[in-house]
């Protein structure tokens, strides 16, 4: 008898690439992303707190670059553009290791 696999969820999918492109050396303050939120809310809910379908807080200028971890460097991001601004983050970001 085959065992049937369950698909990984995307957000269980995104949260393990996000996971995988952030250094361990950079620490990401859960109170600039709240700040965030508070100033812009979700564009799907229009809440400022809780889940926003499709949508993730994305770094405009990559932590990895030397961007600020602040809201004023934050944006809303639809989903799928985030994976593929992930994958040019990590080329961007692995030129930049010394």
């Amino acid at each position: 008898m085959a065992i049937k696999q369950k698909p990984l969820s995307f957000a269980l999918l995104a949260a393990l690439l996000a996971s995988c492109s952030t250094p361990p050396h950079i620490v990401r303050n859960p109170a600039s992303v709240a700040a965030f939120k508070r100033a812009f809310p979700c564009p799907a809910t229009e809440v400022a707190r809780g889940p926003c379908p499709g949508y993730v807080v994305d770094h405009i200028r990559p932590l990895c670059a030397g961007g600020p971890d602040s809201p004023l460097n934050m944006q809303w991001q639809g989903r799928e553009d985030s994976l593929v601004k992930d994958q040019t983050e990590r080329t961007t970001c692995r030129r930049a290791k010394p």
